[in-house]
């Protein structure tokens, strides 16, 4: 059933879009065929590997293809009129005023010395010939649709004091300015937590539905596309796999590729041994799945090697001295970590979730020694963690949330993974270096060959290798993984996740998880801890607390997650 059966006429009709990059050794064909359409009050989502041409196709729509690339083929046709042929002033119209778009990062497209409000007014009078006083009047009702609390007093604050939720409903605000036919979200959900994540995809399905918007959905979360949109088309290498309605290719996908890509996924209700995950080559390739549940290890077996004792942590917010003693203002303190308490047993991953500013991170960086304390402890082994400090920095590593952020540009894989051998005197000479280095390449499935190349020469799931490499390198026994893959697509997700579950058994490995992505934390973890506003408000095992949660936060968390077996 195609799209103009439910929504006609199209908005959005794409036929045989062909995008190709001219190249020193020639022309590089990255989008081949693309054909598809999207109409009135229609989401269509678009879902694929890194590199399979969902953003690709979105920049082709929106004529943001900037040479060498180039649409080589085909046709794009918005409300019946080619646009695909237009150039300069001509696009630069139909952007933003009948194209709105939403991008992942909503702080790399708001300027930040502008105020909200300034932002919002500027776009509006760009593209409608209001006033002022009409334009302010429009602003102020379009924060108050995104449902942004106190709008009056939003409208004249800057971006930077804005949560992740509120700058993402500031950038869809800004997409609707003008009343779009079409809006293009190119994953704007990626660094949400799941509550705020659930609203958003509320708001958009509620915008499209009321202003008769189409919209097309990039992301490589299957279960916003499963809770949000009406179609689902599935791309790879720069082709569209098949495309159909929601229920239907989730439930019954035509592709094997498909198939494995939706196993591909970690289930909230069920935790299994290994992830499949699509091969490289031919999606016809692609394996059969058969998913096997995981084994429980038993809790009392191993000793206890991290202990957390009422753990808090304070931030001092307040003015400068000077200014404090003239105001006479009294200090203003944050309480970022109240009384926090758990123990993570040898061998096994204790994972932490809730949303953002619950106090994860903070927890996390207080327990690899990278911030002190206000109060309590943190034991390694039986050893306070912060009189110790030299000792433990072997044992105990980190993992960050962006590879390419925590890898220094300008060194060699080989100097990145060696660092940590120089710094704590682990290796005596050049060549027990190399050794050691080509090791901890080869533990994480890459080559030694790779050492010789940078950061930038890889995929985002491979520099998260690289990443684990080095802090593999020093041989710990405590690894702290701050949201490792809430960056990567669902394939290069599972790799990582089976990857850290194979050195966990192969090195003995004891893991710290943070994510907000209860898939992962039900896969990956033995037990888990749920924080709230810097307080622990559950923790235990976590089968018993994802399938019975005691406390409303976490019964509240649970329902947000987008769930792809019963969205719909």
């Amino acid at each position: 059933m195609s799209a103009t059966d439910h929504f006609s006429p199209p908005v959005l009709r794409v036929r045989q879009l062909g995008v190709t990059f001219d190249t020193y050794r020639g022309p590089v064909q990255v989008l081949d065929d693309v054909s598809f359409e999207i109409g009135a009050g229609e989401i269509l989502g678009v879902v694929g590997e890194s590199g399979a041409g969902k953003s690709m196709t979105g920049a082709a729509v929106i004529g943001l293809i900037d040479p060498p690339g180039r649409i080589s083929s085909g046709t794009i046709e918005l409300d019946g009129k080619r646009i695909d042929e237009l150039r300069g002033e001509a696009m630069r119209r139909i952007r933003g005023r009948r194209i709105g778009s939403i991008f992942q990062d909503p702080l790399t497209s708001l300027n930040p010395v502008y105020t909200v409000g300034r932002h919002l007014v500027e776009t509006i009078r760009t593209h409608l010939p209001v006033t002022e006083a009409q334009a302010r009047a429009r602003a102020l009702a379009l924060l108050e649709e995104v449902e942004i609390p106190d709008p009056r007093l939003r409208f004249g604050q800057y971006p930077h004091q804005f949560s992740g939720g509120m700058r993402q409903r500031v950038a869809i605000a800004l997409a609707l300015c003008a009343e779009p036919q079409l809006v293009i979200a190119d994953e704007p959900t990626t660094a949400l937590d799941v509550s705020v994540q659930a609203q958003i995809i509320a708001l958009l399905r509620r915008v499209c539905r009321e202003r008769g918007a189409a919209a097309m959905l990039i992301t490589h979360d299957m279960g916003v596309i499963a809770e949000t949109a009406d179609r689902v088309m599935v791309m790879y290498q720069g082709r569209v796999l098949e495309t159909g309605p929601v229920r239907e290719v989730l439930d019954r996908p035509a592709q094997p590729y498909t198939r494995v890509l939706m196993a591909a996924i970690p289930s909230v209700h069920e935790r299994l041994e290994r992830l499949p995950v699509p091969e490289v080559g031919s999606p016809a390739s692609a394996p059969a799945v058969k998913a096997e549940p995981v084994p429980r290890a038993n809790p009392g077996a191993a000793k206890t090697l991290v202990e957390v004792r009422h753990l808090g942590k304070e931030f001092d917010l307040s003015p400068g001295w000077l200014e404090r003693l003239v105001s006479r203002e009294p200090r203003k303190l944050l309480q970022a970590v109240d009384d926090v308490s758990f123990a993570i047993r040898q061998g096994r991953t204790f994972g932490l979730v809730g949303e953002s500013g619950s106090g994860k991170s903070t927890v996390a960086r207080m327990v690899a020694g990278l911030t002190l304390p206000t109060r309590g402890q943190v034991l390694f082994d039986g050893k306070d963690r912060f009189e110790a400090q030299v000792d433990l920095r072997r044992r105990i590593q980190m993992i960050f949330q962006d590879p390419y952020a925590s890898l220094n540009p300008r060194w060699t894989v080989a100097q990145l993974i060696s660092e940590p051998l120089e710094v704590l005197a682990l290796s005596a000479r050049p060549d027990e270096t190399a050794e050691r280095v080509a090791q901890a390449l080869r533990r994480v499935r890459m080559t030694p060959d790779d050492a010789r190349k940078y950061p930038h020469q890889f995929s985002g799931g491979q520099r998260q290798r690289i990443a684990i490499a080095r802090a593999l390198a020093s041989q710990p026994e405590f690894i702290i993984c701050d949201e490792p893959t809430s960056a990567l697509d669902v394939s290069v997700q599972a790799q990582v996740l089976n990857l850290m579950r194979d050195l966990q058994e192969e090195c003995g490995l004891t893991y710290l998880l943070i994510s907000h992505n209860l898939a992962v934390i039900r896969h990956m973890c033995d037990d888990i801890g749920v924080m709230q506003r810097g307080r622990l408000v559950e923790a235990g095992d976590a089968q018993a607390v994802l399938d019975a949660p005691r406390h409303d936060y976490t019964r509240a968390l649970m329902a947000a997650v987008p769930d792809i077996q019963h969205a719909h």
